[in-house]
């Protein structure tokens, strides 16, 4: 993993060089020549014409400057095919935040209450052709780590009521940025996290100590044959997660090998033989 980073190192470095060469070829292209004395007054007069008609072409259909003007203000509701305005989407998650999601729950870090995963403005009911003159819905999902489920639940933002409850295990969307952050967070503090640490501090001499330091990005894992070790084999029904994370203005570190399982809290190595 060391190697990876130092190569990556390698590449930036003899990027700069070559783009300082291109700059002083490019430099020597456009410096002036050795025009004689008559070239240079003919191209000063040119020039002299040339601003001069310039001048004149501002007072008469000169494009004006452009002015940057502030966001217009969202509102608090929006309306038809709108995106979720940010007070339907905290209004959307309260109403669909049951009494049993929020004390009977878990989140990813082991707290009460179920993980928020994300809102989103629902599609038409059946037989709603027109949005714009229907009910206002959106749809917000957890993941309760407790039950190892999906939860979705559809909220009328007119009404404020939940029409709808859907429960599901071995669904797993994209995880939030929350989740990537308890993953990295865990294989920081695991022994298998020790060569993700040294890359980060040869890249910038610091000690990797929090999730903070990281960009962090990654996809869902799901067991395969022969694939992983025994520890992953629930990965599907467990919410497991492998990390891509990056040195915040600096190169990626190759963390692929390592599966994080959110759901019972384990890193484990692929095994890649």
């Amino acid at each position: 993993m060391r190697e990876i980073v130092r190569r990556h190192l390698g590449k930036v470095v003899a990027g700069t060089a070559i783009a300082v060469a291109g700059t002083a070829v490019m430099v020597g292209i456009t410096l002036p020549g050795t025009a004689g004395a008559g070239e240079q007054a003919g191209d000063t007069a040119g020039q002299a014409a040339a601003a001069q008609q310039g001048a004149a072409g501002q007072g008469a259909g000169a494009v004006p400057p452009g002015v940057v003007e502030e966001a217009p203000d969202e509102g608090d509701e929006g309306v038809g095919d709108d995106p979720l305005t940010d007070d339907e989407t905290e209004r959307a998650a309260q109403l669909a935040a049951s009494a049993q999601l929020r004390t009977a729950g878990e989140n990813v870090a082991g707290d009460r209450g179920a993980q928020r995963l994300g809102v989103e403005l629902a599609e038409p009911e059946g037989g709603e052709t027109d949005r714009a003159g229907g009910p206002r819905r959106a749809e917000v999902t957890f993941y309760d780590y407790k039950t190892d489920a999906l939860v979705t639940r559809t909220v009328d933002l007119d009404t404020g009521k939940v029409e709808r409850t859907v429960t599901e295990h071995g669904v797993q969307p994209p995880l939030s940025r929350a989740e990537y952050a308890e993953a990295a967070k865990l294989l920081i503090a695991h022994p298998l996290g020790a060569g993700m640490k040294a890359d980060y501090k040869d890249a910038t001499g610091k000690a990797l100590t929090s999730p903070d330091q990281l960009l962090l990005n990654g996809a869902v894992y799901r067991a395969t044959s022969g694939g992983q070790p025994a520890a992953l084999d629930k990965c599907g029904e467990h919410r497991c997660v492998r990390l891509f994370p990056k040195v915040k203005n600096g190169p990626w570190i190759d963390a692929r090998s390592f599966v994080i399982d959110l759901s019972a809290r384990q890193v484990a190595r692929l095994d890649t033989r």
